[in-house]
């Protein structure tokens, strides 16, 4: 097993996060490629291995029936399609982040053999046929617009790689976005769960794409759904969370997308309203981590992952906030709980938490949530 932070780095961090969280907060959470390196190990072992595989797979007829392989040519490793979807975003962003890493050469490798034209159309092709209406949606559409932010930064930093591979994924972006923007309007009520079918926290990663790649219609149609949904909220209780097989906090998913939507001053009164049980001082152990018994199970394994996005949501909710907030201290030192907890349980040693739990842990580690535009007035 290995550690990314010992005990006493972990409080360093915590400690510099105290006092210079807000704009460039997310500058003070990088780690070294080194300390990333296992995480892409796994994603690039992940990325080409085939089974074991669960495909949610709507047949029309025998004509429909296929290996991973075939019908998913770009996305058919990590066990499902979204898995494999986040651990490509997860080698563009250490190849971009890192790329002088050796690691970053397998990554470019793997992007370059998977994302091309050909395979893409095939994704399409599966994506937008007779009775998938529903397919991956929200959790892994919310993902692969992600992959395609992270590629129109790095195109727009020069890599004509980048460009390429940006290029070729666009018709299933496009895809994407039109399944997602055909859905939001009939959204009468939000999804509160904690696995895949949660609407906060996906809704928080399309308005990071939305912004990045310039839609001003679909990041208006997300600000709006979101408002609709959520705007009113109010008395929301953790102690009622998590479920035993929850990777994403519904409360804290909630109020860290509205941060993505409301300016501060507006953000703090409705998390006020919202989650009334923060505490306005520093208290240690105010969130109790999730407790894993059994990593060998892929549903227990989720709630290492609840520790990993826990932490990165927690942060969120701070970058949102006034700096002058009171609430702050309390959120961080739950964050760096979190984030020790769960950068120490991706391990690698059970594949059920092995095939995305390096994505989690990266999109943590790397502030993706905070490199993002939060507001169009920003």
């Amino acid at each position: 097993m290995f550690r990314i932070f010992s005990t006493v780095s972990v409080w360093c961090i915590l400690l510099v996060a105290m006092f210079c969280c807000g704009p460039g907060y997310a500058e003070t959470k990088q780690i070294s490629a080194q300390q990333v390196a296992p995480f892409v190990s796994m994603a690039i072992d992940c990325a080409v291995q085939e089974y074991p595989n669960k495909i949610a797979h709507t047949m029309q007829s025998d004509a429909d029936q296929g290996t991973p392989e075939s019908l998913h040519p770009s996305f058919y490793g990590c066990f499902d399609w979204h898995s494999s979807v986040h651990g490509h975003w997860l080698l563009a962003r250490f190849a971009r982040l890192y790329p002088q890493h050796p690691l970053a050469v397998e990554a470019r490798s793997i992007l370059d053999r998977h994302l091309t034209i050909p395979n893409i159309a095939l994704e399409v092709q599966y994506l937008m046929a007779e009775g998938r209406t529903s397919w991956e949606r929200p959790y892994g559409l919310a993902w692969l617009l992600q992959l395609a932010a992270e590629l129109k930064e790095w195109k727009n930093e020069g890599s004509t790689e980048a460009a390429a591979w940006s290029a070729a994924l666009q018709p299933l972006e496009d895809a994407c976005t039109i399944r997602l923007s055909s859905w939001l309007p009939k959204l009468a009520y939000p999804i509160r769960t904690g696995e895949h079918s949660q609407t906060a926290f996906a809704f928080g990663l399309v308005l990071d794409y939305a912004r990045i790649a310039g839609n001003e219609d679909l990041e208006n149609l997300v600000v709006v759904t979101s408002n609709r949904l959520y705007g009113s909220d109010f008395g929301s209780n953790l102690r009622f969370e998590p479920s035993g097989q929850d990777f994403l906090s519904p409360a804290l998913a909630e109020a860290d997308l509205m941060r993505r939507v409301m300016a501060p001053e507006e953000y703090a009164l409705w998390l006020e309203a919202f989650l009334p049980e923060i505490p306005d001082s520093f208290e240690a152990g105010w969130l109790p981590v999730a407790v894993v018994t059994d990593r060998s199970d892929g549903k227990l394994a989720h709630l290492d992952g609840l520790n990993l996005s826990r932490a990165w949501m927690l942060e969120g909710i701070v970058f949102g906030l006034p700096v002058d907030d009171s609430r702050r201290q309390a959120l961080l030192g739950a964050a760096e709980v979190h984030r020790g907890d769960g950068l120490d349980a991706v391990t690698g040693d059970h594949y059920e938490g092995g095939h995305w739990l390096g994505t989690y842990a990266f999109y943590l580690s790397s502030g993706r949530g905070l490199n993002t535009p939060n507001r169009k007035s920003d």
